[in-house]
C-alpha cells in the first residue's frame, strides 16, 4: 500500500509540474541587439521575459527577428510569437501594457569637454561634431531636431547595431566627435566602462510640433489578445521592483513617468 501512495504521489507530482509549466511564452526578439537582446539571453531585456515567464509558470520559448519594417505584420500577427516586451507604450499596431519604464535620448560628452550642451538650442552645438544613430535608411529623432536648427552639417552618422553598438560611445571617449546624442538605455549601458563620460538628457523632451525625445516603454501583445495583455500587467504590477533592478544592472537611465496623455511618438526608440 506504501508503494501504490508513493507512486500515487510520483505521478501527481508530474502531473502539477507539466500543468504548471506546459504552456510557452513565445517572445520576439533581435538576435543581436544589446543591450537590449541577443541569442544568448543577455540583454536586459531577455532578463525581463525571463522574469515574466518565471512568474507565469511558462516556458520561454524565442522567436529571433530583426525588429525592422514589418515585423508586427509578419511575424506578432501570424502568430509565430505572442509578446513584444520593449516597446513603445502608445505603439499603435499592438495592444499594449502600462509602461514599465520611461527614457530619453540623452547628450554623451566627455567630463573634461569645454562645450557641454544640455539643449538642442545650445549655441555651443554650432562648434561641434555631433553623433547620431541611424536605424535602417533612417535617422533617428535627434538628426532631425538638428537638420531643423541647420545643423546638418555638424552631424556623424553612427550604426549602432551588432557588433557597433558600442561605436558611438566609443566615438566621443576616443574625441573623434564632440558630443552625441543616443537613446538613454544604449548609452547608459555602453558608457559604463568609461569613467570619463557623463549622459545629460536632452530638451526639450518634445522638440515642436511633435517630436519626441523620450519614451515610454512597455510590453506588447497582438490586437485583440487581452487575456495575455491582461496577464503581463499583472507580473508588471507584481515585479516592479524587480525589473527595476534588472534596468539598474544594465544602466538604463530613467524618468518619472509622464501622465498618460502625454506627447509621444512610436517612431525610433530603438
Amino acid at each position: 500500500m506504501c508503494s501504490s501512495f508513493r507512486r500515487f504521489v510520483c505521478v501527481a507530482a508530474l502531473l502539477i509540474s507539466c500543468s504548471a509549466f506546459g504552456r510557452d511564452l513565445r517572445v520576439c526578439a533581435d538576435p543581436d541587439n544589446l543591450p537590449f537582446s541577443n541569442n544568448k539571453r543577455q540583454g536586459f531585456e531577455n532578463q525581463i521575459a525571463q522574469l515574466v515567464a518565471r512568474d507565469l509558470h511558462a516556458t520561454l520559448v524565442y522567436q529571433w527577428q530583426r525588429m525592422g519594417r514589418g515585423f508586427v505584420r509578419d511575424y506578432l500577427n501570424t502568430s509565430q510569437c505572442d509578446v513584444l516586451i520593449g516597446i513603445p507604450a502608445n505603439f499603435k499596431p499592438v495592444l499594449a501594457t502600462t509602461p514599465y519604464y520611461r527614457s530619453s535620448y540623452v547628450f554623451v560628452t566627455r567630463k573634461d569637454g569645454k562645450l557641454k550642451p544640455a539643449s538642442l538650442d545650445d549655441p555651443a552645438l554650432h562648434q561641434l561634431k555631433i553623433g547620431v544613430q541611424v536605424l535602417e535608411e533612417d535617422y533617428t529623432p535627434p538628426a532631425t531636431a538638428l537638420a531643423r536648427r541647420h545643423l546638418q552639417n555638424q552631424i556623424v552618422g553612427f550604426d549602432t547595431t551588432g557588433e557597433d553598438a558600442d561605436s558611438i560611445i566609443r566615438a566621443v571617449a576616443d574625441r573623434k566627435v564632440d558630443t552625441a546624442i543616443v537613446w538613454g538605455p544604449l548609452a547608459g549601458f555602453f558608457a559604463k566602462k568609461y569613467a570619463q563620460l557623463q549622459l545629460t538628457p536632452v530638451e526639450p523632451e518634445v522638440d515642436p510640433p511633435a517630436l519626441p525625445f523620450t519614451f515610454a516603454i512597455a510590453m506588447g501583445v497582438r490586437k485583440g489578445n487581452t487575456d495575455l495583455r491582461d496577464e503581463l500587467q499583472s507580473v508588471i504590477d507584481r515585479r516592479q521592483g524587480e525589473i527595476n533592478a534588472i534596468l539598474d544592472r544594465y544602466g538604463v537611465p530613467r524618468l518619472e513617468m509622464a501622465p498618460p496623455l502625454a506627447a509621444e511618438s512610436h517612431g525610433g526608440a530603438q
